[in-house]
């Protein structure tokens, strides 16, 4: 069994293998690996006694679980009203390119950056709004956006 599936099992292990608590152990799943595995799918399954169609159904259910291993830094750009009607698609259009992110793809090639809209982050005083790692960047613009991209990059770059 891999390190992954060795920290899930412990994690189903520490909720008796109940099915009623299929969803509290994705999510810790998820929060200790940032998403769910097919491998780690498919072992909730087993060791529930469920079916894997059931837990990836729920796991397609909910917005919030990833089956993408995600990057290491997750950028998150407003797509509510107020950050909308304040430009925040141009944002979204520039850091999409900028990270040559293709069809349904979130994650860059090089596993650095994962990008995704929210519904609302609670900042409209501050639109448009993204997040980087959960800290709040307001009244963006494509160009302070793919500045701060750079220079996580060029931290990253210092940090190998």
């Amino acid at each position: 069994m891999s390190n992954e599936l060795t920290r899930a099992d412990e994690i189903i292990e520490s909720y008796d293998c109940n099915q009623a608590n299929l969803i509290a152990i994705m999510q810790e799943i998820q929060a200790e690996y940032k998403y769910l595995s097919e491998e780690t799918l498919t072992l909730i399954a087993e060791k529930l006694g469920v079916s894997t169609a059931k837990v990836y159904s729920v796991a397609t259910f909910y917005e919030n679980f990833s089956l993408e291993a995600k990057g290491r830094h997750i950028v998150k750009v407003c797509a509510g009203t107020a950050c909308h009607v304040r430009k925040s698609g141009p944002i979204y259009d520039a850091i999409h390119d900028y990270l040559g992110l293709t069809g349904k793809k979130k994650t860059s090639a090089d596993g650095l950056f994962t990008l995704e809209t929210v519904a609302c982050l609670g900042a409209c005083g501050l639109a448009p709004v993204m997040t980087i790692d959960g800290e709040v960047h307001a009244k963006m613009t494509p160009e302070a956006a793919l500045e701060l991209l750079e220079d996580i990059r060029k931290k990253e770059g210092a940090a190998v």
